[in-house]
This record gives structure tokens, C-alpha cells and sequence, in this order.
């Protein structure tokens, strides 16, 4: 049976919010959830994008049994490995073993506001593939680890904090290089599009019998037509496809490449409106390639409340029937 999670999305609520919105999602009996980690929002309307890893800390004492993840943190620029290490290895002592790192290679969107250069597809995914063996590497827990790599070194680190349980690694795929990688290393395979393939490909490199993550937006409203217009003004740029989102630098640019996006083309790709089976239809693709859990992103923060009971209602034992 595949399990259904919530997602707080950092880009549309403010940090206490996200908070509240988990204990009510672990309330409404979702099974797990997940957390986008970015430092700028995709467009202005969003308008937020809290630190995702103080919001963590926050949720693993404010909840008693969901699981949490990171969907996904980028190890590679705007934090070092070996942080993210050490910042994993906390919240799983905080959350009682109840939190998976997900990786990723990143979005420019997020990596350049630290001054550094945003790499090319295949260096990004060489530094990835290096920062796993770091994170791998600490959450062994030697008292001195040393790492020499053509991207990132370590001297003498150690993890003074470790869990009882090992952080599993999950790794964020969208071809054969990534899910090489989240085959050969990782312990879940995490992706936002239903594409068989991708499943396939991870577990003929090692991931057979391993968890599959995906990801999918809707925008649940009694008025089919206000779902439709707020699907439009926050996720208009989800149609990108990850080529173009990955490499875009701010909100002015994912602005710009969306201008001409109408919101009826929104509301043929992303599911609208109150009818449970057209959410459910739109859900279904991944159920259906292999994936074992499923993260729900409910597009509005003001629209959190009546999505919960829907949900508990109506949406999720609807999924549940798949």
C-alpha cells in the first residue's frame, strides 16, 4: 500500500505557520511529511521561504509520530556537507528517529546567493555524488573522518551527536546519472515526476526494495474556479519543466519565463477544484509507476485548514483505495 504525506511548503507560509499546519496534517492521519529547504521563494506572490532546518527542530517537538524530510536540501553550495551532516544527525536526535535526508544537486534559485558560480548539470552532479560519501562518511560515526575529493575536502570531523538510528539518504533522480546515484548510495528515491523509468533505472543500480518518494501539487477549493486562480498565481511555474527551474536565479526570472502562462493551462496540469477523483486521478500516475509514498503539496497557505478535513474525510481514504 502506498503511504500519503504532507508537504510544508517554505515558499508560501511563514515558519510558525508550517508548524501548526504539521501537527494538524499528523492529526488528519496523513503518514508522513516532507519540507522544501529554499532560500528565496519561485515567484513574489509566494512570499516566504523560512530557514527549513529551525522549522525541523521546531516540528520534531511539536508532533509526536510523523516522519519528517528534507525535499530535498542541496549539500553541495550554500552549505557544506559536512554541515548537513551534522544538521541531520540533530534532528534525528530531536524528531526520536523519525527524519530521512533528502538530497538533491539544487536550483540556482537557491545556490547562488552566496556568491559562488552556479555549475553546469554534470559538475553539480559530480559534487553531489561527492557529498553524499561525505554525509555517508560522518554518519558512521569514526572519531576522525578526512576526505579528499576534486570538489570538497574534510579534515578531522567527527559527529559528537549521533542517533541511535542512522540518517537514511534519500536522493533526488530525474535521469540515469541521478538514479545511478540514488541506487548505488542512497537509501530512497526521491522524485516529482510519475515516470516509471526513473523507478526502473534506480532499481537496476542497487535500489530494489528501497522506498520511492514523489511529489505532486493540488490546489483543493470548493470553488473550482478560486483554485484555478491561486494554482495560477503560485505554481504557474511548475510547468517549466526541472531543465529550465533548476538554472533560473530569482523570483523576477521564473516571472518573466511564466508571463504568458494563462490560468487555464495551470488548471489542465495541476488538479483543481473540490472533486475528490480528479485529485485522486492525478495522484494515480504515481501509485501506478512504483512509488511507495506520495508527499501532497496544497497549494495556498490560507487554504491549509479546510484542505486538512478534506483530507481527512474524503481525500485520503480515497487514495488509500488505490
Amino acid at each position: 500500500m502506498t503511504d500519503f504525506g504532507y508537504t510544508m511548503m517554505t515558499e508560501q507560509s511563514p515558519p510558525d505557520q508550517l508548524v501548526r499546519d504539521l501537527q494538524k496534517a499528523e492529526a488528519a492521519g496523513f503518514d508522513f511529511s516532507v519540507i522544501s529547504d529554499h532560500y528565496q521563494p519561485w515567484l513574489e506572490e509566494q512570499g516566504h521561504s523560512g530557514y527549513a532546518w529551525a522549522i525541523l527542530g521546531a516540528a520534531a517537538q511539536a508532533t509526536e509520530r510523523i516522519p519528517l524530510m528534507t525535499y530535498v536540501t542541496c549539500p553541495t553550495i550554500r552549505y557544506h556537507p559536512a554541515i548537513v551532516a551534522q544538521k541531520a544527525a540533530t534532528i534525528q536526535i530531536l524528531s526520536g528517529g523519525r527524519f530521512r535526508l533528502g538530497l538533491g544537486a539544487g536550483e540556482n534559485l537557491n545556490e547562488h546567493v552566496v556568491g559562488k558560480r552556479w555549475p553546469m548539470v554534470g559538475e553539480r552532479h559530480e559534487m553531489l555524488a561527492e557529498a553524499v560519501d561525505i554525509i555517508a562518511g560522518l554518519f558512521e560515526g569514526k572519531e576522525s573522518f578526512n576526505y579528499r575529493g576534486k570538489h570538497f575536502d574534510v579534515e578531522s570531523a567527527r559527529l559528537w551527536d549521533l542517533p541511535e538510528q542512522r540518517v537514511p539518504i534519500g536522493i533526488a533522480v530525474s535521469g540515469p546519472d541521478s538514479c545511478r546515484l540514488a541506487g548505488e548510495k542512497g537509501d530512497v528515491l526521491v522524485a516529482v515526476e510519475p515516470k516509471k523509468e526513473l523507478v526502473e533505472m534506480f532499481d537496476e543500480a542497487g535500489g530494489s526494495g528501497k522506498p520511492r518518494v514523489g511529489q505532486v501539487a493540488i490546489a483543493y477549493d470548493e470553488d473550482r474556479g478560486a483554485a484555478v486562480q491561486r494554482a495560477h498565481e503560485q505554481f504557474r511555474w511548475f510547468g517549466l519543466g526541472w531543465k529550465v527551474n533548476a538554472d533560473l536565479p530569482g523570483p523576477p526570472g521564473f516571472e518573466g519565463a511564466t508571463q504568458f502562462v494563462r490560468p487555464e493551462d495551470v488548471g489542465e496540469q495541476l488538479s483543481c477544484g473540490p472533486d475528490v477523483e480528479e485529485h485522486v486521478e492525478a495522484i494515480r500516475p504515481f501509485v501506478e509507476a512504483g512509488f511507495t509514498e506520495v508527499a501532497l503539496v496544497q497549494i495556498g497557505a490560507d487554504q491549509q485548514d479546510a484542505f486538512m478535513g478534506w483530507a481527512e474525510s474524503e481525500l485520503l481514504p480515497a487514495l488509500r483505495s488505490l
